[in-house]
């Protein structure tokens, strides 16, 4: 049965912190506590996505969410800010019908592309989005907003680990 994806509402905000903090868990166990701990976007971040439009939601069968993505134009592309699956909901293709979701919102935009930033050496990152058709981009094919982003993440500190910028053409 495919996943049921509609845009997040106001009061589910927190629900998707909580999400957020399921899914850093399993960092744990490949050593990147850090990233296990990282708070999720505050509640003011993820009011932006949703009044911009771009935060969808998976929802279980009760209609609560159970994974949700975050995107927003960059540079011709839908960039995939997060996307984040709880562990209960995981490994039955809800990231994936996420994904295909905003890869249809994107195309209704007129954008050319999915491009995402993730971590090379997690499988469910790279490998998965690989899988899911995404390439890893290189350094000269960086578009200046996925260098932006880049930078950023950096500044955040997420360059202690392999990361990529990847893209998936629509």
């Amino acid at each position: 049965m495919p996943t049921r994806i509609r845009p997040a509402t106001s009061a589910e905000l927190p629900a998707l912190q909580d999400i957020e903090r399921a899914a850093g868990t399993p960092f744990r166990d490949l050593g990147m506590p850090e990233i296990a701990d990282d708070e999720p976007p505050g509640l003011d971040v993820l009011e932006h996505y949703r009044r911009s439009g771009r935060c969808w939601v998976a929802v279980d069968e009760r209609d609560h969410p159970v994974a949700y993505l975050l995107a927003e134009p960059v540079d011709g592309a839908l960039h995939i800010e997060q996307i984040s699956v709880h562990p209960r909901a995981a490994r039955r293709g809800v990231g994936r019908d996420l994904l295909a979701h905003a890869a249809d919102r994107a195309r209704e935009e007129g954008l050319t592309a999915l491009t995402l930033t993730t971590f090379t050496d997690v499988p469910w990152n790279a490998p998965y989005y690989a899988r899911l058709g995404f390439h890893p981009l290189t350094e000269p094919d960086l578009t200046p907003g996925l260098r932006a982003i880049r930078t950023t993440e950096a500044e955040h500190g997420l360059n202690r680990w392999p990361r990529v910028c990847m893209r998936a053409p629509l």
